[in-house]
């Protein structure tokens, strides 16, 4: 695999009057990276002159790998009986090359890797096997075309988009100065106002294969070190407010009640909702509080929109050593939490169909005090299993833990 060339150049100047001394940008700093990094001028393979035969496999020239920035697992590092490594809040590309066959109630039956995720196409990463889905000609609930889904379909590769002092978006107002994603703001360097991109590069304003995106992109923060396990503790992303919209520009009728009854996305979580996130612990317990309620597992919006101020609450939120567990409605999180599209899935890909955060095949996630293994578990080692909860420690469950769909329904 390539070696990624990562532009870690930052003028002191700068690392002085932003107090930022010994912090260097990574390669995309929150927009556009060098462009050398992704195209070359002469003898490209592609009109779009690109390192690589198409867009994912050139994305996944840097972001193929284990830990950091990487989020698909080389089939090369997950031989038989060893999972995907990556525990990113997106999750892994590498489960849709992992199919099973194992026997249930004495029928063998097929876990398709292709169906544990978003089928990115890469033609020539890894001997191809990120491929274009096979029972879906268009995204489910839409329009969308899965014969052209790739990263770029909902990542500005250029990364264009970013927020300005104003607190406005913007494709052109303001030079980005840093990423998005980890709560640093906007500024001003002598007369110059500067911008920081958006959340993860996502798309905003954009049309794509026939989908236009919102006028304005998600609004999240999370910890730099967000690749890890969460077996001593969890990773918190903190959603402000966008999400589900984001995804409905390619799943609209999932979003819709007409002619069909859909989950719903946006909805604040008040009344019984609420009070159920607060006090579930696991199966059989419902001791717990407001205040130590958050499940990574489960995830909520905040209902913030973009300000100075909003930004700064939900970094405070985006730890990683369980010091902020609050739920709706705490206090320090407000009452206008809402149910998003990440509360059940991951948006690339996970060990579990439809990119689930757990098991909807199986009555109970945990079974006698273990994740599930063999023709009971999808066919999974006990590796494999562990690490679809990203090392969740299993003693925090009940010995018989149902779905987390209780989580906020509380009907086990």
């Amino acid at each position: 695999m390539k070696i990624c060339k990562l532009s870690l150049i930052l003028a002191a100047s700068v690392a002085v009057i932003f107090g930022l001394s010994g912090i260097s940008f990574a390669f995309h700093s929150g927009g556009v990276a060098e462009c050398t990094g992704c195209h070359q001028m002469h003898n490209a393979a592609t009109a779009n002159l690109t390192i690589a035969c198409d867009d994912s496999s050139t994305c996944l020239l840097c972001h193929s790998g284990i830990g950091d920035y990487h989020i698909a697992t080389p089939s090369s590092d997950m031989p038989a009986g060893t999972s995907p490594q990556n525990k990113t809040p997106g999750g892994d590309f590498g489960w849709l090359a992992k199919t099973y066959y194992p026997s249930v109630r004495n029928s063998v039956t097929t876990n398709y890797g292709q169906r544990h995720g978003h089928n990115i196409i890469a033609s020539c990463y890894d001997n191809g096997f990120l491929a274009a889905d096979l029972d879906n000609p268009t995204a489910p609930g839409g329009t969308f075309p899965t014969a052209q889904l790739s990263c770029i379909s909902c990542h500005d590769m250029h990364g264009k988009g970013r927020w300005t002092t104003a607190g406005t978006y913007s494709k052109t107002s303001g030079a980005i100065w840093t990423s998005g994603s980890y709560g640093s703001l906007p500024t001003v360097l002598g007369s110059e106002n500067l911008s920081t991109g958006v959340y993860r590069l996502l798309r905003a304003g954009d049309t794509v294969d026939g989908v236009t995106f919102g006028a304005t992109p998600p609004v999240a923060v999370v910890n730099s070190t967000y690749n890890r396990s969460e077996y001593f503790s969890q990773t918190r992303t903190a959603y402000g407010s966008g999400m589900s919209d984001f995804c409905g520009t390619c799943h609209p009728d999932m979003h819709s009640t007409a002619g069909i009854l859909r989950h719903p996305t946006g909805q604040i979580m008040a009344g019984s909702i609420q009070a159920n996130y607060n006090s579930y612990v696991k199966t059989g317990n419902m001791t717990g509080s407001p205040t130590t309620s958050y499940l990574s597992l489960v995830p909520f919006e905040e209902g913030l929109t973009y300000s100075t101020a909003n930004i700064n609450t939900l970094k405070s939120h985006a730890q990683t050593d369980d010091s902020v567990l609050n739920g709706p409605g705490s206090g320090t999180v407000p009452a206008t939490a809402t149910i998003m599209c990440l509360s059940c899935h991951r948006a690339h890909a996970t060990a579990w169909e439809n990119m689930l955060k757990w098991d909807p095949s199986q009555t109970t996630i945990v079974t006698a005090g273990a994740y599930p293994t063999g023709n009971s578990g999808q066919g999974y080692s006990a590796e494999e299993a562990s690490q679809g909860y990203y090392d969740y420690n299993v003693t925090k469950w009940s010995a018989y833990q149902r779905q987390l769909c209780n989580k906020c329904h509380a009907k086990d």
